[in-house]
């Protein structure tokens, strides 16, 4: 802002002095010239003329077209997600009361992290219950193997034998049932069968990842598989766009996305995509494909709404800085400039103005698509479009006057 202030401020000082020290020449030479020219109406300006002196405060670039490799991209909407292996909603394998709690919403974890504790009466008649079961089937372990020597010996009947078998093998599947049960509320049996009772029930991490939701607190009673935190790793977020369907036929994998987040003030990041789905949406008729972030994820957050941009195609063409072009009515226009009498120090620049038609525009650069050809020495002005078409406008004025 402060620059086109200032701009603005010596363009006009310029400007004053130019028109106190040359309006009467310009005038009469102007309104005569194009007057004459070509052919054209009464009053028309086809031209500026601007002296050294504006030349140079307007800081003036001259160039001819230049040859820029410039990427075509095919504009998409979509959201931030990761998928579904990393996100985690842990739940209470057993009922019981909350003990306590470790974690608060955006905890960094890691799998087998406790997260909460719950205790609750039931819990250590389990327990109690998986120690007894234990023990006795250590004695009807050791019974059977001694009823199965004797009945080896024929010294014991095979009835006998297949009793004991038989409680034998109920025991033992009872016990491991309870075995299974505790491991997986994340006790060690190895400790309960030696009398050490856990009074509470931990709750562990699935995954690796950030706490995004604790939906639980002190003192509440939770029912099995109620849930009670919310996990995502988002070390695996992507960016899931759509597409629509008049582009489905240009995305392909291994193309790159330029993409911003609506709700940050991050820059503009990068990703590649790696599938591109084979289903269009109905509503509206688009095509998904997923796009692997590059660099860094830290503070991206699943569900976030982001506007992308994919890589479909890129080749040299004609182009020229955007500051060079303007937009005047229905059309777009550059400058063709030409330095008159150039061994006079009073020299002056003329510009003329030519219709083009714009095509990508990438970092500032714009394609050019000339409605007639040019030399390739033609000498184009790459700033200052915007005044110059002011110029000329202010000249066709005067000379309707």
């Amino acid at each position: 802002m402060k620059y086109l202030i200032n701009f603005s401020l010596l363009v006009a000082v310029v400007m004053l002095t130019a028109s106190c020290g040359d309006s009467e020449s310009h005038t009469e030479e102007d309104g005569h010239n194009h007057g004459s020219e070509g052919g054209h109406e009464e009053g028309e300006v086809e031209e500026v003329h601007i002296t050294l002196q504006q030349f140079t405060a307007m800081e003036m670039k001259i160039d001819t077209i230049s040859l820029r490799n410039m990427e075509s991209y095919v504009d998409a909407n979509g959201q931030l997600e990761v998928p579904p292996q990393n996100e985690a909603a842990v739940t209470a394998i057993i009922g019981g009361n909350v003990r306590s709690i470790k974690v608060v919403e955006g905890d960094k974890v890691r799998r087998g992290q406790v997260l909460a504790y719950l205790s609750h009466p039931d819990m250590i008649i389990l327990q109690t219950e998986y120690a007894s079961s234990w023990s006795q089937l250590q004695y009807l372990k050791s019974d059977y193997e001694r009823q199965k020597k004797l009945y080896e010996e024929k010294v014991g009947s095979g009835k006998a034998l297949e009793k004991i078998k038989s409680e034998y093998l109920s025991m033992k599947s009872r016990v491991l049932g309870a075995e299974t049960q505790l491991r997986l509320i994340g006790l060690n049996t190895k400790k309960i069968r030696e009398g050490k009772f856990y009074t509470n029930v931990p709750i562990v991490s699935p995954i690796n990842g950030h706490i995004r939701l604790v939906e639980v607190k002190i003192g509440q009673y939770v029912q099995p598989h109620t849930e009670m935190f919310e996990i995502v790793n988002i070390g695996e977020i992507h960016a899931d766009l759509m597409v629509f369907e008049k582009d489905m036929y240009k995305v392909k994998p291994g193309q790159k996305v330029k993409f911003k987040v609506q709700s940050s003030s991050q820059g503009e990041m990068n990703a590649v995509i790696y599938s591109v789905g084979k289903a269009f949406e109905q509503n509206p008729k688009a095509l998904h494909l997923h796009a692997e972030i590059t660099g860094s994820k830290e503070n991206l957050i699943p569900g976030t709404f982001i506007n992308a941009q994919i890589s479909v195609d890129n080749t040299q063409c004609l182009s020229i800085p955007e500051a060079g072009v303007v937009k005047e009515g229905d059309g777009h226009y550059i400058f063709l400039a030409e330095k008159e009498n150039a061994e006079d120090e009073n020299s002056e620049w003329s510009f003329t103005p030519m219709k083009v038609i714009l095509g990508v525009k990438e970092n500032g650069w714009v394609e050019l698509k000339l409605l007639e050809p040019l030399p390739s020495n033609t000498q184009i002005a790459q700033n200052n479009a915007y005044y110059l078409m002011a110029e000329m406008k202010k000249g066709e004025a005067e000379h309707t006057h």
